[in-house]
């Protein structure tokens, strides 16, 4: 993966939500970003209208009917936005990953590999995927609470969405026998930071030493190998407190930590709370 430099970490996240829509608009030219940013969770923007220009390993234009893919720890920057109308899509991969859906990750793993970070829809197909962004908006401002039935809804609208993206790519380029310490690392971190992972298995995943790993993580995306590993079970933590009624203690462990007491300490140097006082703060 190529980088830029400076890397600064996104100050956005997903407000805690595995899957956030939004919709944007602006009505002016933007200013010129200068330093490029990461984010810990995937994201893409369907352009509806304007124009913009991003870097992103590469420097890409983007008008009415694209799309740019960003997958989690990918630097890019936008250059210039002209009364761009978009939709914007965030979501947590290891949420996911974590139930088998790798399949969704698709279009992004093959920008990790190489390919174009921008997909054409064709323009027959703009209205449903906007129909889709909208139902996944709104479906984002009703109330929400434990049960399957929010959940199975959202990832239902976020899989329609990205079966669109994969579908508009059409046949892709070959992959690349492998995508480097950081891409490789990335994907082991996303597919198995909700086990007992450690820097060490990560390292020899990828057949590094652990200290060339986080380096390599650290220089690329602005964060360390332990900083993705604990991004990635702090997102599952929020979805299962919002989204459970399961217990602090399961839910430590069902996010790779035996020791509950460790868990919540983690979760408090993270957010600012306790597990169960970040709940109980989201169920008013």
């Amino acid at each position: 993966m190529r980088h830029l430099r400076p890397i600064a970490r996104d100050s956005q996240d997903t407000s805690g939500w595995p899957v956030v829509a939004t919709r944007h608009v602006w009505d002016e030219a933007e200013p010129r970003c200068r330093t490029p940013v990461t984010h810990s969770y995937a994201a893409l923007l369907f352009h509806t209208g304007g124009r913009s220009r991003v870097e992103q390993n590469g420097e890409w234009n983007l008008g009415e009917g694209d799309v740019l893919l960003v997958p989690a720890g990918e630097p890019h920057r936008m250059l210039e936005m002209r009364r761009v109308e978009s939709w914007g899509l965030a979501f947590c991969v290891p949420c996911f990953a974590a139930d088998g859906a790798t399949s969704l990750l698709a279009p992004f793993e093959r920008v990790r590999d190489g390919a174009s970070a921008v997909v054409s829809i064709p323009a027959a197909r703009h209205e449903f995927l906007q129909g889709l962004f909208r139902e996944l908006e709104e479906l984002g401002r009703r109330p929400r609470g434990p049960g399957e039935l929010f959940a199975a809804v959202q990832r239902s609208l976020l899989t329609l969405i990205l079966a669109e993206v994969d579908r508009a790519a059409g046949p892709n380029e070959a992959r690349r026998a492998g995508g480097g310490v950081v891409v490789d690392a990335l994907r082991f971190i996303e597919r198995h930071c909700l086990g007992s992972l450690t820097l060490k298995d990560v390292a020899a995943a990828v057949g590094r030493t652990p200290t060339y790993v986080t380096a390599a993580l650290t220089q690329a995306t602005g964060r360390s190998a332990g900083a993705w590993i604990v991004s990635g079970r702090m997102a599952e933590a929020r979805r299962l407190l919002l989204h459970s009624d399961e217990r602090v203690e399961i839910v430590a462990e069902r996010v790779g930590y035996a020791d509950a007491t460790h868990f919540i300490r983690m979760f408090r140097r993270e957010h600012g709370a306790t597990p169960a006082a970040w709940r109980a703060a989201r169920a008013k």
